[in-house]
């Protein structure tokens, strides 16, 4: 993690992410383990609660959600919920002026604005966060809706990961949401005094970094450490991503993986919720298949997931894809974990997938017809604005 970190250090412009040591990781492979975990935990909150999301919707989960932080609230507890207005453009209003009269204090990052122009529309707060008590936070790919949560049907329900730290590495995405908080409506409430988490050092602790990224940054802090993470890998590098749509430099490092005999596979979505997004995805296959890099397409439920598993020990997992949105325009938070345990539950969620999925061949690619290259051709110029 260490060497990793030097090698941030020549990428990233700005500080460099700091080392935490997490008293818990735990790892939650599917929306229910997830949402489960996240109801109880906010149940079980005292001081303070913390909630940024992408998309929320007026659904049962999104109704579930509501109740719970009415109960929160209404037993003293300070709530606060960040969630984007583009994402929940179509969550009513009703929905979010129902919480602030039970005490949730509500903020809509980025409303519609005229004076900003198309500027407004390409700022978006993608994370996908929610602390608690500033000691214990929940993190990763899943939004606030029964299509997250496994409430559809398996053609309608996303296959998506998430992931809870508990320790120091909570009180710095505290800070984080308060700076965006801030950045907002110019100011952040005072909270309560919170008890600062101290983890006494153990073997086999997970170590922590923190990677946020948003369009302030001259470079990329989230391409950097995808590509610093790639490049650390000596064995085996696995990644799942649903918006691939990486650009020359993270196709760079792919190759450069496999020419180093890293075992490098692929997993990507059969299905997208953004069908050109898979279009344009798909015309980067060739020269990875001719560098010996797996590919595989999950088939049975469309990809949310973002996960990169290095030498089955280093995760990278949060809310950011493998695309030119996540690298400059969005904000986004991803966490690197270094956790022997942690990983090979990545691992075999990992294994699980690619065995249900097709393997894509250089041959079967090859023959995806005339249509299919052209629509490809013509829409690859505007990768940069998916």
């Amino acid at each position: 993690m260490a060497r990793l970190m030097r090698h941030l250090r020549h990428r990233i412009a700005g500080p460099l992410p700091e080392l935490i040591r997490a008293d818990r990781v735990e790892l939650h492979a599917t929306g229910a383990q997830f949402f489960a975990a996240l109801f109880g935990a906010i149940e079980q909150a005292q001081t303070l609660l913390c909630l940024e999301y992408y998309i929320i919707r007026a659904d049962r989960t999104g109704s579930r959600l509501a109740e719970a932080l009415t109960a929160a609230a209404g037993r003293g507890v300070q709530v606060f919920l960040l969630y984007d207005a583009i994402g929940c453009h179509d969550t009513p209003h009703a929905y979010f002026d129902e919480l602030r009269r039970s005490g949730v204090q509500c903020l809509a990052f980025n409303p519609f604005s005229l004076r900003r122009g198309i500027r407004w529309y390409d700022r978006r707060d993608h994370r996908k966060l929610t602390i608690i008590d500033g000691q214990r936070a929940f993190l990763g790919g899943l939004n606030i809706g029964d299509e997250y949560a496994g409430l559809l049907d398996g053609e309608h329900s996303f296959h998506d990961v998430g992931f809870s730290l508990s320790g120091a590495a909570a009180v710095s995405l505290l800070s984080l949401f308060a700076a965006t908080w801030a950045q907002e409506r110019g100011v952040f409430p005072a909270i309560p005094t919170l008890p600062s988490p101290i983890a006494a050092a153990r073997p086999g602790m997970a170590v922590v970094s923190l990677i946020s990224g948003s369009p302030h940054q001259q470079r990329s802090s989230i391409r950097a450490a995808f590509r610093v993470a790639m490049a650390s890998a000596v064995d085996e590098l696995l990644i799942a991503n649903p918006y691939f749509i990486p650009g020359p430099r993270i196709i760079r490092s792919l190759l450069r993986a496999a020419r180093r005999r890293v075992h490098v596979r692929l997993l990507l979505p059969a299905r997208s919720d953004v069908p050109l997004v898979r279009l344009v995805s798909r015309s980067s296959y060739e020269p990875l298949l001719k560098a010996g890099i797996e590919i595989f397409e999950l088939e049975r439920q469309p990809l949310h997931a973002k996960l990169m598993l290095i030498d089955r020990k280093r995760t990278v997992v949060g809310s950011a894809n493998l695309d030119q949105r996540s690298f400059h325009r969005n904000y986004e938070i991803n966490a690197i974990i270094r956790s022997t345990a942690f990983g090979s539950q990545v691992r075999e969620l990992f294994e699980r997938d690619i065995a249900s999925s097709r393997r894509i061949t250089l041959d079967g690619h090859a023959r995806r017809g005339i249509v299919a290259r052209l629509l490809e051709t013509l829409f690859r110029p505007i990768c940069w604005f998916l």
